[in-house]
């Protein structure tokens, strides 16, 4: 079976309005246009876009990507009210066929609702898949991830090779390319041929293969698990869990 891969990064509960994550999705969007050609027009959903179209084109520009974030709120059931520390989600798309999807949630800080994230998911099949997934177009992805939304970690990964290495439910996820906050801790020394590179000051950018690592290859696994439990070992894996809700 062929891995199904992704591009995730995750942070615990951080309060944004939409404004604030609107003037982060904008970098992002014009940081990841300079990965590939593919990543310069995205699109949305809603009714009445052109047949010719995948959907509503979304802009990069702050104050439409607020109008953007805010159409996706979560709301009560009953009333429809605005769940506030749900904070904003919403997913886009770059084409009818072969599309990379982008799923966001940020803005909430409900330590119930999940982490806020920002998701890519390449074709699963085509040429733009076989370009994306390279150890230098997801390095500079992930930088992407990693400027504009600040998260905790990042990493790309197929699910196969996830389902194999991740222990607990919450925890900071290991994969071919792993990227670690500096609050998260200090790394440790990692075994060849792992390779650190730093991302600004904000933290490091860890390649543990230029080729792709495939859940089906038993090197594969038995590095990225290595990797894991040096990184356990200096605390860098294991997330808080939600505590109790105050009275």
């Amino acid at each position: 079976m062929q891995d199904k891969y992704y591009v995730g990064a995750y942070w615990g509960p951080r309060q944004e309005t939409a404004l604030e994550c609107a003037r982060r999705a904008e970098l992002f969007f014009h940081m990841l246009a300079r990965c590939d050609p593919t990543f310069t027009q995205w699109y949305g959903p809603g009714r009445g876009f052109p047949r010719e179209l995948p959907g509503w084109p979304v802009r990069p520009e702050m104050k439409e990507l607020e109008t953007f974030l805010l159409k996706g709120r979560s709301r009560t059931d009953v009333g429809r009210e605005v769940i506030e520390d749900l904070g904003f989600s919403r997913m886009v798309w770059n084409a009818k066929k072969e599309a990379t999807e982008l799923h966001l949630s940020c803005g909430g800080y409900s330590p119930w609702g999940g982490p806020n994230s920002c998701l890519l998911y390449p074709p699963r099949q085509g040429a733009v898949r076989e370009r994306l997934l390279c150890a230098p177009v997801l390095a500079k992805v992930l930088t992407c991830m990693a400027t504009a939304w600040d998260p905790d970690y990042a990493m790309a990964s197929s699910s196969q090779m996830v389902d194999l290495i991740q222990k607990r439910k919450l925890e900071v996820r290991v994969g071919w390319l792993t990227y670690l906050s500096r609050r998260l801790g200090t790394l440790p020394p990692l075994p060849a041929p792992v390779r650190i590179e730093p991302v600004g000051a904000l933290g490091w950018l860890l390649v543990l293969s230029p080729e792709p690592m495939t859940a089906g290859n038993p090197e594969h696994v038995a590095l990225t698990a290595r990797v894991r439990e040096l990184l356990d070992r200096a605390g860098l894996i294991e997330r808080p869990q939600p505590g109790p809700a105050s009275e």
